[in-house]
């Protein structure tokens, strides 16, 4: 039976001062301030106006989000992260220096090889909406991305006139209004951390949850509120097919476009999550571990064994690296080669033998005599 097995940050089972504060609060401990849902379960908030009972656990609060950082389907196996925050989280200050994520940051800092020093900036939930007409058929891009990273330079506004072929007063307006600084030296303007150089895209995939049964409040935030106030609960499961279909329509676009800017982009996953690709698709990915990145590159963080006797904030020190090529068509012409693109390749084949079987196991519904 599925349970929740971290809420707030901390093991469900961990009833220690620390903990019980976090939950009264409902901080989360991964971005240092208020659980946020994950970002995008508005639909699991609770509205403590019609429950009373809650009400008393959050004083001073009219909503909840539901906490839930990870689900464990059966004793002893590892849980299932469902909240991208529980992996990592770039989007407030103090990057490769919070606690709880430190190991995720330094693989991903090391992974992208910018040079020591390099001070970059972090752009959360960017959304890019381009159009342009190609062989006079409209062409459209439109993707968001959970992280840009940028380089931070000072820049002068002669060579940014000419990296944006536009007036500099325009510029200028447009980086004051953002509140960008603009700096004036030996009679030449400049924005200061204005973000320049090579980009970088991070995506973070974490696993989403089936919807639940409202009857047997196996829905999150019943789960919640019931785990909450120390009762029974059951939680529910993964939805795998959702998780992988999302991610297989979006990783080769995304991390084409980092290629065609010159960085490149890290999917940041969870290894469940990554053993199921492997096992539900043509894309094997003990092929593909690396130490080096690749046009496609994924980073697994891991609980490893520490999920068996959880204590405290648990952090994901434990991981593996899989990188290498988008397509699985060289271009010299040779034979196909194992490739990213296998993820929307079926791992297996059943046979005609297999499809007989269970349709003799249930009459047809219907006869179509063919005219």
């Amino acid at each position: 039976m599925p349970i929740i097995f971290e809420i707030f940050g901390y093991p469900i089972d961990d009833h220690s001062d620390t903990a019980n504060r976090f939950r009264r609060l409902a901080l989360c401990p991964f971005m240092d301030c208020d659980c946020d849902g994950g970002g995008n379960r508005y639909l699991s908030h609770i509205h403590l106006k019609n429950r009373p009972d809650l009400a008393l656990f959050f004083p001073d609060r009219e909503i909840i989000p539901s906490g839930i950082c990870s689900i464990q389907l059966k004793k002893d196996e590892s849980p299932w992260v469902v909240c991208p925050r529980r992996l990592l989280v770039l989007g407030h200050e103090g990057m490769g220096s919070r606690a709880h994520q430190e190991y995720a940051d330094r693989k991903m800092l090391a992974l992208l090889g910018y040079p020591s020093g390099t001070h970059l900036g972090v752009w959360p939930e960017v959304k890019i909406k381009f159009n342009e007409k190609i062989d006079d058929v409209n062409v459209l891009f439109d993707y968001s991305f959970d992280y840009i990273l940028m380089p931070l330079e000072s820049v002068s506004s002669h060579q940014l006139e000419q990296d944006f072929d536009m007036e500099w007063s325009k510029i200028k307006r447009m980086a004051e209004k953002t509140g960008y600084t603009v700096a004036r030296r030996n009679g030449q303007e400049y924005i200061e951390d204005c973000p320049s150089g090579r980009p970088s895209i991070i995506e973070i995939m974490t696993s989403s949850t089936s919807g639940g049964d409202q009857k047997k409040r196996t829905a999150i935030p019943l789960a919640f509120e019931d785990a909450i106030l120390g009762k029974t609960h059951k939680a529910p499961g993964i939805n795998y097919r959702q998780v992988w279909a999302r991610m297989a329509s979006q990783m080769i676009v995304k991390s084409e476009v980092a290629i065609r800017w010159g960085g490149k982009t890290i999917w940041v996953v969870q290894d469940l999550l990554a053993n199921y690709i492997s096992s539900s698709t043509a894309l094997n990915l003990k092929h593909f571990i690396s130490k080096h990145t690749s046009e496609v590159n994924m980073l697994a963080l891991s609980y490893g064994d520490g999920f068996r006797k959880p204590e405290g904030i648990m952090e994901l020190e434990d991981s593996e690296f899989y990188a290498g090529p988008i397509s699985n068509r060289p271009l010299d012409g040779g034979p196909d080669e194992i490739s990213f693109q296998d993820i929307i390749r079926v791992a297996a084949y059943p046979s005609l033998r297999h499809l007989r079987s269970l349709l003799l196991r249930k009459k047809p519904t219907n006869k179509i005599l063919v005219g």
